[in-house]
């Protein structure tokens, strides 16, 4: 447990490092190597100086997420929780918009004042160094104390958050903060903000029973309640179309997306559904064709960053080709659809760091390599690299 005067000289150390300006080694050591590296960034970002409040998202109608799902499960608990703690509780998306809030009384006016409601915006870029951000920038549980916070409008705040983890597919589905005042600091903190965190995946497994996960990019696979199928990749086109088109296709139009003008019988399609099936126990629905299991997939994830606007996210789960090998007209047109609004998004970021990481893994993606050497200074020592990659595509 932190005394008062331990908090207070906390606050003044801050103060002097952000004063002099000081993000040396020797800074960041004190301070937490993520913390600096935040402040670097979220000065470079070029927020207004005078705001106070994180930008409001309208909230519109949206197809309810797992984790929107899972929420509507716990969200009693979590509400509890805030309550007893003098907290605030917000989730978060991929993108740091808040999506679901609970509050304590002491917290709620304060929480409203700044927008630490649902539909606010606490991305890096647009209000600076927060744990919400940094959380899912990390990927780790992270603490941001008092006047560590870039914007000053929460420098008598102290928030603890925790990345929420999807239990099967293992990637971020979003994040989890508890915040409160600067003075009621405490070590345990995080570890709430990760008990908090464990209700939600906890809710997302509940509601998970049956699951059928599609991976598509780099080296497909499926899993079923958790177990990896043995399928064809023809099996694997047919459960990416159908997870792509939820309300189902008739026997015509599922042929027609498989096969395009292929001279294939409509029989050969009939067995291939026969046989998924029995390998999805009955998950399979028909008359239209269509899955009954709750559905994920890797390519569905990336549809929703950029239906977002959440390039990192996106990019990040961009890991490879979709279905590289397919012959499917429907898949195709719609893998070009994905690649150009990707490519689109690519062109219109500034964020040099995130292309120059999508760049290292995939130096084909020229998009990317044209838009780092637009964004780069003449004399930067990348332009050698980028210049060989443009050639080479």
């Amino acid at each position: 447990m932190f005394t008062k005067r331990d908090l207070l000289q906390q606050r003044t150390s801050i103060d002097q490092l952000k004063r002099h300006n000081s993000l040396s080694p020797q800074s960041a050591d004190m301070l937490g190597q993520s913390i600096a590296s935040s402040w670097q960034r979220s000065v470079s970002s070029e927020i207004p100086k005078e705001r106070l409040a994180a930008p409001l998202l309208a909230r519109h109608q949206k197809v309810k997420t797992n984790l929107d799902l899972a929420l509507e499960a716990c969200s009693n608990d979590l509400s509890h929780i805030a309550a007893q703690s003098s907290m605030v509780i917000a989730v978060g998306d991929v993108g740091s918009t808040i999506i679901w809030t609970a509050s304590s009384t002491q917290m709620q006016s304060a929480a409203e004042k700044v927008h630490f409601i649902a539909g606010g915006q606490w991305a890096e870029e647009e209000v600076g160094t927060n744990a919400l951000a940094l959380s899912l920038k990390t990927q780790q549980s992270s603490c941001v104390f008092s006047n560590e916070h870039y914007m000053e409008s929460v420098h008598d705040w102290v928030c603890y958050a925790a990345p929420v983890i999807d239990p099967y597919s293992k990637q971020v589905l979003g994040v989890v903060d508890l915040s409160t005042t600067w003075k009621n600091h405490n070590t345990l903190g995080v570890l709430a903000a990760e008990r908090c965190a464990s209700i939600i995946q906890t809710a997302l497994t509940e509601q998970q029973r049956q699951r059928l996960y599609i991976r598509a990019f780099a080296s497909p696979q499926v899993m079923f309640n958790n177990k990896s199928l043995v399928l064809t990749p023809r099996q694997i086109e047919i459960l990416a179309i159908l997870a792509l088109c939820p309300n189902g296709l008739n026997l015509e139009n599922l042929h027609q997306a498989v096969y395009g003008e292929r001279k294939v019988s409509v029989g050969t399609l009939k067995a291939e559904m026969s046989q998924l099936r029995d390998i999805l126990g009955g998950m399979l629905g028909s008359r239209p064709y269509r899955l009954l299991a709750n559905v994920e997939a890797d390519f569905l994830y990336v549809e929703q960053a950029l239906d977002s606007g959440y390039i990192a996210s996106a990019l990040q789960l961009y890991k490879g080709i979709f279905l590289s090998k397919t012959e499917s007209p429907f898949l195709c047109a719609w893998r070009d659809c994905l690649e150009s609004r990707l490519s689109d998004m690519i062109f219109k970021t500034k964020e040099i760091d995130l292309l120059l990481k999508h760049v290292a893994h995939f130096p084909e993606a020229i998009d990317a390599v044209e838009r780092l050497i637009e964004l780069l200074p003449l004399d930067h020592p990348a332009h050698q690299s980028l210049n060989k990659f443009r050639d080479i595509s």
